[in-house]
């Protein structure tokens, strides 16, 4: 698993259920991530590079998912709207995410 960061945008983690290595999350509403995720591939979605590491924004209904891009498997990180910008919270994901094998894939 991932080195899951100890807060996120100033938010202290907390429980989930099922507790599982692989999902964390922080805050209420809670920033949730979870690693294992099927990787992306080539796509036309909106891909932004944050702290050196690619990621593929999707809009929710309340906030944004983002998950990383080119690396296999993938993390996904779910941003409520209460966090916006919501890709201000990414850089706490970045050592997380750069400990994953990297594939061939990149944004730009």
């Amino acid at each position: 698993m991932p080195p899951w960061p100890a807060q996120v945008h100033d938010e202290a983690a907390v429980g989930t259920t099922p507790t599982s290595p692989a999902v964390h999350a922080w805050g209420d509403p809670a920033i949730i991530a979870r690693c294992g995720v099927a990787a992306l591939g080539p796509t036309t979605d909106q891909c932004i590079d944050v702290s050196g590491v690619d990621w593929v924004a999707r809009q929710l209904s309340d906030g944004v998912a983002f998950t990383t891009f080119g690396t296999e498997p993938a993390i996904e990180v779910l941003v409520p709207k209460a966090y916006a910008p919501e890709p201000l919270v990414l850089p706490a994901f970045a050592e997380a995410a750069k400990a994953l094998p990297r594939n061939t894939l990149t944004c730009r």
